[in-house]
Protein backbone atom coordinates (compact mmCIF):
# COMPACT_ATOMS: atom_id res chain seq x y z
CA UNK A 1 0.00 0.00 0.00
CA UNK A 2 1.13 3.34 -0.69
CA UNK A 3 0.90 6.62 2.04
CA UNK A 4 -1.68 7.85 0.14
CA UNK A 5 -3.95 4.60 -0.36
CA UNK A 6 -3.62 4.01 3.67
CA UNK A 7 -5.04 8.04 3.99
CA UNK A 8 -7.55 7.02 1.62
CA UNK A 9 -8.70 3.72 3.71
CA UNK A 10 -8.51 5.90 6.88
CA UNK A 11 -10.26 8.98 5.61
CA UNK A 12 -13.52 6.37 4.65
CA UNK A 13 -13.56 4.52 7.88
CA UNK A 14 -12.75 7.15 10.21
CA UNK A 15 -16.55 9.10 9.46
CA UNK A 16 -18.44 6.27 9.94
CA UNK A 17 -16.46 4.68 12.73
CA UNK A 18 -16.95 8.33 14.49
CA UNK A 19 -20.71 8.14 13.52
CA UNK A 20 -21.22 4.61 15.01
CA UNK A 21 -19.19 5.23 18.30
CA UNK A 22 -21.48 8.81 18.73
CA UNK A 23 -24.43 6.81 18.47
CA UNK A 24 -23.83 3.69 20.82
CA UNK A 25 -22.96 6.25 23.17
CA UNK A 26 -26.29 7.86 22.77
CA UNK A 27 -28.05 4.63 23.06
CA UNK A 28 -26.25 3.40 25.80
CA UNK A 29 -27.67 6.37 28.05
CA UNK A 30 -31.45 5.84 26.67
CA UNK A 31 -31.04 1.83 27.29
CA UNK A 32 -29.76 2.82 30.72
CA UNK A 33 -33.17 4.82 31.08
CA UNK A 34 -35.07 2.20 29.88
CA UNK A 35 -33.95 -0.72 31.91
CA UNK A 36 -34.66 1.66 35.33
CA UNK A 37 -38.03 2.44 34.04
CA UNK A 38 -38.86 -1.27 33.10
CA UNK A 39 -37.62 -2.02 37.07
CA UNK A 40 -39.17 0.59 38.64
CA UNK A 41 -42.52 -0.63 36.78
CA UNK A 42 -41.79 -4.36 38.06
CA UNK A 43 -42.09 -2.94 41.37
CA UNK A 44 -44.99 -1.51 41.56
CA UNK A 45 -46.24 -4.21 39.51
CA UNK A 46 -45.05 -6.75 42.29
CA UNK A 47 -46.21 -4.30 44.99
CA UNK A 48 -50.14 -3.82 43.39
CA UNK A 49 -49.81 -7.55 43.22
CA UNK A 50 -49.07 -8.17 46.75
CA UNK A 51 -52.13 -6.65 48.06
Amino acid sequence: MMEGDIATFIANLGFPIAITLYLLIRFEKKISDLSEAINALKNEIQKNVKR
